[in-house]
């Protein structure tokens, strides 16, 4: 039997917009560049994409070439060389790699890159078609949060989208796309892509899949794949609101075998499915009075406050003060949070463990509330490197958040301090530095959904809390200029067609 050989490779970065500065390579070097057998070693036991593809080579019996993979956490737009540095890297990766059959390609879907008009994702798609050539079947996989130009379909022979957020299916759809790789090679009947916008920017807590609309919206879409003969994946992508782009908001994407019509018409019936729930696709949780509020009368310990405006896996600055500033105001409980606040950290290792330091801490880029003014005590410092074993959002296993200083306040709160901005995608951000959070009583989460895979079952209670900051709840804050209008909610139902369509 041949030997089947298909590259795996990765550029993945959700950008946001209107987040101040560039990302630099510098950033992605702290996420994870990686080349060769190094792939393997960061990313074959995540639960991760790029660990669904190598055990879809076991499952499917090929060999994985593993190629070239970056990662760097959510932040600002790409600097335009720090791309062109990376995906030259990336070409270079597959032009070395011998022989092969196939490309698995896993990319974002909302990256953006400083003065380049069209999208990143769909130019990489394109670069890399242009590589491999017509024949070779290309596999790409997406973001639930992607902003899907269409014309990514005319570069990838198959797009499979996460289903799920928080994203604890990652592996999986990396494996699917696997399999519908080698699907193709065994039967030369080639997949069909076919992308169709939706004029929706749908907040982030309802795009959450395991609670209505969405979880209805998706079940609809697995029914039509079962119903549906040819009709290999039918996907919602909830986009990314967090962008001024042509191609900003959701999207639907069809795959079919052999016949692109059978693609368009799941997707048209998709669309009308989530048209008739525009109006329960938007969120409106109390501002952070009113749940700070609510903490104190319900104290169901641990509660867990969300700062949406300051949601570290969407791009945010993680060192907003404003739900902390807002418990101290009202005289609440103990609370716990972590800032990023690298000159917090370095004094405090100065001032050493068990020894009293006064800081300034968060509030030095968000500033929409003061620096915490706190002193106590110096509790642990850490090098802030741990591992998470669970499917959790982001599929990352090796963690860094940079050295980290735990300071226990004389209020009796612990204020965490670190290098790195770090999404609370796990646990372990807390327990690797001997925290346990089910002793907390107030615990402010900078996040909007993805945090529940690793807090829920901790948490006695969740209050979602309607922040400012850069990820904002609600798209009515911020000012687009590139978007395509009319959109929903920043325009009225009056504009469409019902469905429209685009």
């Amino acid at each position: 039997m041949e030997e089947i050989r298909i590259a795996i490779a990765g550029l993945m970065h959700e950008s946001n917009g209107f987040a101040p500065g560039m990302t630099t390579l510098k950033d992605f070097e702290t996420g994870g560049i990686d080349t060769g057998p190094s792939i393997a070693m960061r990313w074959a036991d995540a639960e991760h994409e790029l660990g669904g593809f190598f055990e879809a080579a076991q499952k499917c019996l090929f060999t994985p070439v593993p190629a070239f993979s970056a990662w760097a956490m959510p932040s600002s737009v790409i600097d335009l060389s720090t791309y062109e540095t990376l995906l030259d890297r990336l070409l270079a990766s597959l032009r070395t790699a011998g022989e092969f059959q196939g490309v698995l390609l896993a990319l974002h879907g909302s990256m953006m890159v400083h003065q380049m008009d069209h999208c990143a994702d769909a130019h990489t798609a394109r670069r890399v078609r242009e590589l491999i050539g017509p024949e070779k079947p290309l596999v790409v996989t997406l973001d639930y949060h992607a902003n899907i130009a269409p014309e990514l379909a005319d570069h990838a022979d198959a797009i499979i989208v996460y289903q799920t957020y928080p994203h604890i299916d990652q592996r999986s759809r990396g494996i699917l796309a696997g399999e519908i790789l080698c699907q193709y090679l065994s039967s030369g009947i080639r997949p069909h892509t076919f992308v169709m916008p939706v004029p929706m920017l749908i907040p982030l807590l309802s795009q959450n899949t395991s609670r209505n609309p969405m979880a209805s919206v998706l079940e609809f879409s697995r029914r039509k794949v079962s119903e549906t003969d040819g009709l290999l994946e039918l996907q919602f992508a909830a986009g990314f609101p967090y962008a001024d782009s042509p191609f900003t908001g959701a999207s639907i994407v069809a795959v079919a075998e052999g016949d692109i019509r059978i693609a368009r018409k799941a997707a048209q019936e998709l669309y009308e499915r989530v048209w008739i729930e525009r109006e329960n696709l938007t969120a409106q949780p109390p501002d952070s009075k009113a749940a700070v509020s609510q903490s104190i009368r319900e104290a169901k310990w641990p509660t867990i406050l969300v700062d949406i405006g300051d949601n570290v896996g969407g791009g945010s600055s993680a060192d907003s003060t404003v739900i902390a500033q807002e418990i101290i105001a009202q005289q609440g409980p103990g609370f716990w949070v972590v800032l990023h606040d690298e000159s917090s950290v370095w004094q405090s290792v100065q001032a050493g463990v068990g020894n009293r330091v006064s800081l300034s801490a968060g509030g030095k880029m968000d500033l929409n509330a003061p620096p915490l003014a706190i002193s106590g005590r110096v509790k642990l410092i850490h090098d802030g490197r741990y591992q998470e074993h669970q499917p959790r959002h982001g599929g990352v296993k090796f963690h860094d958040q940079g050295l980290t200083a735990v300071i226990e306040t004389d209020r009796g709160d612990l204020v965490i301090c670190n290098s790195n901005r770090h999404a609370p995608f796990s646990l372990g951000q807390l327990t690797s530095l001997g925290l346990d959070p089910c002793h907390a009583q107030l615990i402010i989460v900078k996040a909007a959904v993805a945090f529940r895979a690793a807090y829920e079952p901790i948490a006695n209670s969740i209050i979602e809390v309607d922040t400012p900051g850069l990820t904002a709840g609600n798209p009515k804050r911020f000012t687009y200029h590139r978007i395509q209008r009319p959109i929903l909610p920043l325009d009225s139902v009056d504009c469409f067609l019902n469905p429209p369509i685009r």
